[in-house]
């Protein structure tokens, strides 16, 4: 049958409001409403213009329900400041993901989390020396945030998103963890972000903190877990040139701001010295990064992807049988992974064939 939530999904990813919507396929939004409250099902032709207009297969939308996350149970950074329709689109796109993961999960045996449960809100810098003790990290610097936190069983996904709203956001969903990277940041960005979005998951699972508040505790979880106070102290017990930081951020793989501030916040160097090194960083490298690291990839997906390739199954075969289309895919997949594409060709299967995964 006919599913109206698949509708309202596939136009919120589309950036379309349903007074939009409408203009698109010249009816009356009362008609797009009736629609996607199920009082009424499209007739075969508006089937047929919605998928042109969306670039949706027509059995998108008669699949099963899918989970949409709240916007509320998101730790979208700013929300305030984010349009509605960037909001929804996001949201949209963790809904696929979650399809895509699912489908996944079926073929492939995945790492289970090993998340510490925190029933109350800790102070983050405690949080993440718990962390890197629990993951016998200790004090060293952190190679690859997406590969650590996948084999930590976080399901991270590629987030496509061509706007400055929305830099990556995390949630919890059937007692697993979810992460989404926006693939237009930076490295060093995108790494920061990764271990923001960890803050939340194990800061936040239970509530706690809301908004502005809580992103200070996400980063600052994400400072001291990706450069830990003893290792820093011991390293850089003093700074006087910009040029230190410049060859000290290589070690920890974060951009040069990140490890000013990191110094500063520990008192490494004073409020004068803080300004002073903001200033050099603005006028000598703007929105530019020295030194700036390789992009990091999915380790679990590339493992996915390559043994599907085995099995001669190809992206467009994905995406037909999530009844998606392709770029959806492209997007969630391979923004986040070295493949471009699978190759092969042919109807294979990889079901009955699962493998476990495993990226320690």
């Amino acid at each position: 049958m006919f599913n109206p939530s698949r509708l309202t999904l596939a136009r919120k990813r589309r950036k379309f409001t349903k007074t939009s919507f409408a203009d698109a396929l010249d009816c009356d939004v009362k008609t797009v409403i009736r629609w996607e409250s199920g009082e009424i099902e499209p007739s075969p032709e508006n089937l047929a213009a919605i998928s042109d207009t969306l670039q949706y297969p027509t059995a998108f939308f008669y699949g099963k329900e899918i989970d949409e996350p709240q916007s509320e149970a998101v730790s979208f950074r700013a929300l305030s400041a984010m349009p509605a329709r960037d909001r929804d689109a996001a949201l949209a796109a963790a809904a696929l993901a979650f399809l895509l993961s699912d489908w996944i999960e079926n073929l492939f045996e995945l790492p289970p989390h090993d998340l510490p449960d925190f029933k109350e809100n800790p102070d983050p810098e405690a949080a993440a020396l718990i962390l890197r003790q629990k993951w016998g990290i200790g004090e060293r610097p952190i190679s690859n945030m997406v590969k650590l936190l996948e084999s930590k069983g976080v399901r991270v996904f590629s987030l496509a998103e061509n706007t400055r709203t929305v830099d990556a956001f995390s949630l919890w969903r059937r007692e697993k963890p979810y992460v989404f990277l926006n693939t237009m940041k930076t490295a060093e960005r995108s790494r920061f972000d990764a271990a923001h979005e960890l803050g939340h998951i194990v800061l936040h699972k239970h509530g706690g903190p809301q908004g502005r508040f809580a992103e200070e505790q996400a980063n600052h979880f994400a400072s001291a877990f990706l450069i830990p106070e003893a290792q820093i102290k011991a390293i850089l017990p003093r700074v006087s040139t910009l040029n230190q930081l410049v060859e000290a951020k290589k070690r920890w793989g974060v951009s040069v701001a990140a490890l000013a501030h990191r110094l500063h916040k520990l008192k490494v160097v004073s409020d004068w010295q803080y300004r002073r090194f903001c200033i050099q960083i603005e006028e000598r490298f703007h929105s530019s990064e020295p030194y700036s690291r390789l992009r990091e990839y999915s380790t679990v997906l590339e493992k996915v992807l390559g043994s599907l390739r085995t099995e001669r199954i190809t992206k467009h075969q994905i995406a037909e049988a999530l009844s998606l289309p392709v770029e959806e895919v492209e997007h969630l997949l391979f923004r986040l992974t070295n493949m471009q594409s699978i190759d092969g060709q042919g109807l294979g299967t990889a079901k009955g064939r699962a493998k476990l995964v495993s990226v320690q």
